[in-house]
C-alpha cells in the first residue's frame, strides 16, 4: 500500500470515527493493532461493542466501498475482534458485532454508509 492510499485511508476511518461519535458512539479506539492485523474503529453505544471495518473511496466504478469486506477480511476482523475481547474481558460489555462504514469521498464531500451487523460469526 502506497502512502498516498494508507493516508487516503486514514482519513476516511477519521471521518467513521467522528460520524460514529456524532451518531451517539464512544470511540473506544481507532486503529487498534494485534500482531499484523487491525481493527479500524471500534466504538461502543448502549453497551454494545461494534468493531467496525472503514473502507473508503474517492469514486464508485469498482462498486460501493461496503461491499469490499470480503470474507477473508471479515476472518481477519473476527480473530482480531477475539484478541481485543480477551484484553478488555474485564470492562463488562455484553454485546459485540461487526459494522462496515462505507466512506466516498468527492469534491471535498463525504457520503457515509454505516451497515449495523454487517456480518455475522
Amino acid at each position: 500500500m502506497t502512502k498516498a492510499t494508507n493516508q487516503f485511508g486514514e482519513l476516511g476511518e477519521r471521518i467513521a470515527a467522528r460520524w460514529l461519535a456524532q451518531h451517539g458512539y464512544t470511540v473506544l479506539a481507532r486503529r487498534w493493532r494485534s500482531g499484523h492485523r487491525d481493527i479500524d474503529v471500534i466504538a461502543e453505544r448502549e453497551g454494545v461493542v461494534a468493531f467496525v471495518e472503514v473502507k473508503t473511496r474517492a469514486a464508485m466504478e469498482f462498486g460501493d466501498p461496503v461491499e469490499a469486506v470480503h470474507a477473508a477480511k471479515q476472518r481477519s476482523l473476527v480473530r482480531s475482534a477475539r484478541e481485543w475481547m480477551a484484553r478488555h474481558d474485564d470492562a463488562g460489555y455484553a454485546q459485540y458485532r461487526f459494522d462496515v462504514i462505507g466512506v466516498l469521498l468527492r469534491e471535498r464531500t463525504a457520503w457515509i454508509r454505516h451497515v449495523e451487523s454487517a456480518f455475522t460469526v
